[in-house]
């Protein structure tokens, strides 16, 4: 489920910028209209109707961002998780298109993510230095906006607002690193990098990057599992899930990488056991698929 809080932020910054906006949004007619016409069409609007105390003699009338915001950050616990999904996913869907219907799918999403974002940009102020809270917040939002308007819907496991705020997570990084350091450091140094206080966000990017992690047997072998994982953690896993999605690295070459970068590092003899392998053919996997997914992000010539 979407993160209900909403902490405290820079007044009159960005935030507030963009629940101004979306108080014009609730208000345009138009908009409303355009809503009510997605929910009917995608056979939601019988399930938000019910939960959000919009039946009526003319309920689907009353249908708009409203009640789809209330839907995605529900406050009284009422919406199932099941509904919410599904919200999501339709909205996420909608704003893969190029037109203004995906444009306005797109800004809900942003909306409904502005709890997580605010905790992201936070969270990234001390890591990055130099950067203002509202700086990195600018940042935070394009990401998500850029994210959302992808249409990339993830199979791999997890709920997707925590899949969404993951791959905004790792967008928000190699923006802020694009211009703090050159991309491609020593994945090593990435785990001396503070951690900020987990809120609910944080906590959930974790739980779906430990599920997806699980998924693709990424947890150093012969552990359950990896307790709290750091921030850095977090971030290296989630680029391996990716590059291991794209193809850029094999599900072998994402075990050598993350059972090496772990708090607790898989001894090479160990790995190289339960591979089937030696250690020295392990190790040169290690180095093989570090090359290659330092290639994979740096930036397009």
């Amino acid at each position: 489920m979407l993160d209900v809080l909403h902490p405290a932020r820079t007044a009159g910054g960005i935030f507030d910028r963009l629940d101004t906006e979306w108080e014009a949004l609730c208000a345009d007619t138009a908009v409303q209209a355009a809503v009510t016409d997605w929910l009917v069409t995608d056979q939601l609007a019988d399930g938000i109707a019910a939960v959000t105390d919009a039946v009526t003699d003319s309920w689907v009338r009353a249908l708009g961002p409203a009640q789809l915001l209330a839907a995605l950050r529900p406050r009284d616990g009422r919406l199932s998780d099941e509904l919410t999904d599904a919200v999501l996913r339709a909205l996420l869907r909608r704003a893969a298109g190029r037109d203004r219907s995906a444009t306005l799918a797109a800004r809900i999403i942003v909306q409904a993510m502005i709890p997580a974002i605010v905790r992201m940009a936070r969270g990234k102020v001390r890591p990055f230095g130099g950067r203002s809270f509202e700086n990195v917040a600018h940042t935070a939002v394009a990401a998500l906006f850029e994210v959302a308007s992808s249409g990339r819907i993830h199979t791999r496991p997890g709920r997707p607002a925590a899949n969404l705020a993951l791959d905004t997570l790792r967008h928000l990084c190699a923006e802020l690193a694009a211009d703090r350091e050159e991309l491609g450091e020593d994945l090593a140094v990435a785990e001396d990098l503070p951690d900020s206080e987990s809120g609910p966000a944080e906590i959930a990017e974790a739980w779906a990057v430990d599920a997806a992690a699980a998924a693709a047997d990424l947890r150093p072998v012969g552990t359950v599992n990896e307790g709290e994982i750091s921030q850095a953690r977090l971030e290296l896993l989630g680029l391996v899930l990716d590059a291991m999605e794209a193809g850029t690295l094999s599900p072998a070459d994402g075990r050598a990488i993350a059972w090496h970068y772990a708090a607790e590092p898989v001894p090479d003899t160990t790995a190289a056991v339960h591979a089937g392998t030696s250690p020295a053919a392990w190790c040169r996997r290690r180095s093989r698929a570090v090359a290659a997914l330092k290639s994979s992000l740096q930036p397009a010539a």
